[in-house]
């Protein structure tokens, strides 16, 4: 059994036709998926979705290039849904800095607070802004989550493996030519280690030009179970019971 932990299949624009999309990841083995919010309305489309789909479960929260638009509203989902299992994806994002970095860091320490409260994980969206993310999560000691579509540094893999973190690994990991990013992706333990797709972005090699969808966790699994030398199963199994233990699923 796989879990993407990280899609988006629940957007009404997504291309693919849903119910073959579902098929298909329960053919590969993909039993679970957290569809993730990204702003007030796609959380709502989100728990919408999971409320419709026993094996599909919500996360929601504002994308820190969202955040100049507000994040209030958040407050006001958690609680309206048992399959509401996380807080995400917040966090910082100095690429593109669609939203003032100020508000961004409001957002961030909001929204995990939202979390604290209702004792959930978070997901976190952190792109070149380590620097003032690490002050912001170490102000709130005991929060739990994962890094969502890590690449950046070991070090900073490192660092987030010290706080309790878990590592969100995609098809990014099966297509980067960088050195350093792979031998990153190699050196994330099993047991911190959960699989993402972020459907319908990011698609894996050697699907690349296709639409992502959640059947592809499992072109991941076989992508680092061949680089590590251990069988799918063995990546199948910690991915899944990480997944599990984080967000509570069952």
């Amino acid at each position: 059994m796989f879990v993407d932990t990280h899609c988006h299949i629940h957007d009404p624009a997504y291309s693919l036709p849903i119910n073959e999309t579902l098929q298909q990841a329960k053919d590969a083995g993909v039993e679970r998926y957290i569809c993730v919010g990204t702003g007030e309305q796609d959380s709502r489309d989100a728990i919408t979705f999971a409320e419709h789909y026993e094996a599909a479960y919500a996360s929601i929260g504002v994308h820190p290039h969202d955040t100049k638009d507000g994040w209030e509203a958040i407050a006001t989902l958690v609680g309206t849904s048992k399959k509401i299992v996380a807080v995400g994806e917040i966090g910082l994002d100095y690429f593109y800095t669609n939203s003032p970095r100020e508000i961004q860091l409001q957002a961030l320490e909001a929204q995990i607070t939202i979390a604290e409260q209702h004792n959930l994980p978070v997901i976190f969206h952190v792109r070149e802004a380590f620097d003032d993310f690490w002050p912001v999560f170490d102000a709130h000691p005991g929060i739990r989550g994962v890094l969502h579509s890590f690449t950046d540094t070991e070090e900073n893999m490192q660092k987030a493996l010290e706080r309790g973190l878990y590592i969100g690994i995609n098809g990014i990991s099966t297509f980067t030519k960088d050195p350093a990013q792979q031998a990153m992706f190699d050196a994330i333990p099993l047991e911190k280690m959960v699989l993402e797709t972020d459907a319908p972005f990011l698609t894996p090699h050697p699907f690349r030009g296709k639409v992502n969808q959640p059947t592809f966790v499992r072109t991941i699994a076989e992508y680092h179970a061949m680089r590590r030398g251990i069988s799918v199963e063995q990546i199948a199994e910690a991915t899944t019971t990480n997944a599990r233990a984080l967000f509570a699923l069952s």
